[in-house]
């Protein structure tokens, strides 16, 4: 019997959770009478691939696409190494000043210098229309730092006791012993991030004027907004009414899917990742 609720309750999740998701592919392959009408349920109405179409063929959005792999790519592998080295080092309980670097890493979860003062080292540094700009100011997640920090406590610590007396040094410690048995969490971390910059598009608002390096996020922000090259949109056609009706769906489909197909991969680490570095009480 309480199987049975069980299962009942997390199939009513499941059902909740996807259930918007599956609304919106629907609705990015509905036309536009469909969509107005509010006839668009789980199953497309009136099958139309005009926006689609619209977006794909425009060589901006592949540049795009290409400009925000690099940046998820370079920037999750960044943020892998800092965030690593950096929670290593709080791990170690003798560490003197562990907990002003601790403290200095919390209190940048709740303060800031502010959008004003960010902009202006980010300018005063040279990175504006520059990759760095995106990759290098959200380089490290305090949140995912703790996250690992949390998890390399607690590895038994004889296993770093023998590899000294073996006579490994600190990085050879870490290369050969802890990262081998650090998989799980690595590879949620890298989700984490890759998550957060495939879908970042502030950064490259702010700091980029070049349109060749805008990430793919900027770009369907622009044909959202109507002031992109992909299509005249402003233009009273058929092709224009639709691309209205369901611009947003096929963004957020076109925006995920790269993501949801990397997912499954790295799904199998993501409990265990995330449970092994988490608190325990």
């Amino acid at each position: 019997m309480r199987r049975a609720v069980l299962g009942l309750i997390l199939t009513g999740v499941v059902v909740v959770t996807l259930y918007p998701f599956g609304n919106v592919v629907a609705r990015s392959f509905s036309d536009e009478q469909a969509i107005q009408a509010g006839k668009v349920n789980l199953l497309p109405r009136g099958f139309n691939t005009t926006t689609y179409e619209v977006v794909m063929a425009d060589p901006a959005f592949w540049t795009g696409y290409r400009n925000t792999l690099l940046y998820t790519v370079v920037a999750t592998a960044i943020s892998i190494v800092l965030t690593t080295c950096y929670a290593y080092v709080l791990s170690k309980r003798h560490l003197k000043g562990r907990a002003l670097l601790v403290g200095a890493a919390v209190f940048t979860m709740f303060f800031n210098g502010g959008l004003i003062p960010n902009y202006i080292l980010v300018s005063g540094l040279g990175l504006r229309n520059t990759m760095w700009a995106v990759v290098l100011p959200n380089a490290v997640s305090v949140f995912n730092l703790l996250v690992m920090k949390a998890f390399f406590e607690g590895l038994p610590v004889e296993l770093e006791e023998a590899a000294a007396v073996d006579g490994l040094g600190a990085y050879g410690i870490l290369w050969r012993i802890v990262l081998p048995l650090s998989k799980a969490v690595i590879a949620t971390m890298v989700l984490f991030y890759a998550v957060a910059f495939w879908n970042s598009w502030f950064p490259a608002l702010l700091y980029m004027d070049d349109a060749d390096m805008f990430p793919v996020t900027i770009y369907l922000r622009n044909l959202i907004a109507g002031s992109t090259g992909g299509s005249d949109i402003s233009t009273p056609s058929d092709t224009a009414m639709q691309i209205a009706a369901n611009i947003q769906a096929v963004t957020i489909v076109l925006t995920a899917l790269p993501i949801m197909l990397v997912y499954p991969f790295v799904q199998r680490y993501f409990v265990s990742g995330v449970t092994l570095g988490a608190v325990k009480g």
